[in-house]
């Protein structure tokens, strides 16, 4: 019964090609944007380079403290004394790594000036994070204890310093902000959409500038505990707030008065989703964004997908009549059109992979992200396909509804 169903749906599609057009062209168009939007979110927060370990990471990015009448609060990063305090000592997490977000930095080559993304980190970076090194290697425990002035750089900004040379750098020097380094190590770099590792230098945090030593709570660095599995996360996460609540209550922070003071390490989407809690407009603003986005990329398409389905659908009214006259069943005839309604979907879903693969590639080679991995892997194909299934039945369950309740005697009018 199914193989006849989608016999006829595919001759119903070869009778009528501008009907045909018309739903492939929608179907196609909406899912294509669905499946670059779904590839670009799990750009945004799945695992991947460098950051292969999310699934088992928790990240710390902000520290916020309130008055005792919680009325006032103040948040921003924490420095690398209270992060090595409280988190590096950690005893369940398999390692600890603290860096700085991004900051700015000029290098000159001649007259050329290079702007750059700095960040400075710890040993345990390199450890917890999965970069490609492309030639040398990480500093270390023992340049970090020497203050060696060595910087790990990305290949592109190898590329603007040196040119388009084929041979080694390591060992080379590279002038940033009038101090002069020694490149150990170059890398594949990360992504601009991923903060925690996204640089063109990377310096140890014992070279200068880096402002490590600073004494109080606040600064300018953030943390990523890397558990030793997944199901270690809540654990590590308990741990990590019972060092909190040791945290000595009330206190002042550059003349600031604080009551109470909170620091989560939440998984990544969590602490992405959580950084816009502390400005509840921007938070409205952004879910309203995405409902708008579902709306105009689901629910429109699938109106006039409807209104497309049901002229379709009219024009075989005297087909129904004639099936209802022999007794078919109304759960029958909405089967088969809603089967039908699928197959054409999953045509079209067949023509958006292809479209979405050739858009991926553009975007992934354009540049408008550094070094953007977009893909379509498994979760985002499972999802894609869950979209198609959605769609179909969408714009396919009210036509299928109206058309099986035809009395016999109007279809054979029409």
């Amino acid at each position: 019964m199914l193989s006849n169903y989608i016999k006829i749906a595919w001759k119903v599609l070869l009778r009528h090609p501008f009907y045909t057009f018309i739903t492939l062209f929608g179907i196609s168009l909406t899912l294509t944007v669905l499946m670059v939007l779904t590839s670009f979110l799990d750009h945004l927060f799945g695992s991947h380079y460098p950051e292969t370990k999310r699934d088992r990471s928790l990240y710390i990015m902000q520290m916020r403290t309130q008055d005792s009448t919680r009325t006032g609060s103040s948040s921003g990063p924490m420095s690398f004394k209270f992060l090595t305090e409280y988190a590096k000592s950690l005893k369940t997490a398999e390692r600890v790594t603290i860096c700085t977000f991004v900051n700015s930095s000029n290098a000159y080559v001649g007259s050329q000036k290079i702007k750059l993304n700095t960040k400075y980190t710890d040993a345990d970076f390199w450890e917890v994070t999965e970069f490609d090194f492309l030639e040398g290697k990480p500093y270390n425990e023992q340049n970090i204890a020497n203050s060696d002035l060595v910087v790990v750089i990305t290949d592109d900004f190898k590329k603007q310093y040196f040119g388009n040379v084929a041979e080694s750098v390591i060992g080379k020097d590279v002038e940033i902000e009038s101090i002069h380094y020694r490149v150990i190590g170059v890398v594949k770099g990360s992504p601009v959409t991923r903060p925690f590792t996204y640089a063109d230098v990377y310096y140890p945090y014992t070279t200068p500038k880096s402002n490590y030593q600073r004494t109080g709570m606040r600064g300018g660095y953030v943390a990523i505990l890397l558990a030793k599995k997944t199901s270690d996360l809540k654990t590590v996460r308990d741990e990590f707030q019972s060092h909190i609540a040791r945290i000595p209550l009330p206190g002042v922070e550059d003349g600031y008065k604080y009551a109470y003071v909170e620091v989560k390490s939440e998984p990544y989407v969590e602490n992405f989703v959580g950084t816009l809690n502390g400005n509840k407009g921007l938070k409205t603003v952004f879910f309203g964004i995405i409902a708008f986005i579902m709306l105009m990329l689901i629910g429109l398409p699938a109106i006039n997908l409807v209104n497309v389905n049901v002229s379709r659908i009219m024009e075989r009214a005297s087909e129904i009549g004639i099936r209802k006259a022999f007794g078919a069943p109304v759960r029958t005839l909405m089967w088969q059109f809603i089967i039908e309604n699928l197959f054409i979907t999953l045509i079209g879903g067949g023509i958006a992979l292809v479209l979405t693969l050739i858009v991926i590639q553009l975007i992934n080679s354009s540049g408008i992200i550094a070094y953007a991995d977009l893909t379509i892997n498994l979760n985002v194909f499972l999802v894609s396909l869950l979209v198609c299934l959605v769609f179909g039945l969408l714009s396919g369950v009210l036509p299928a509804l109206r058309m099986s309740k035809l009395k016999i005697a109007e279809a054979l009018k029409a």
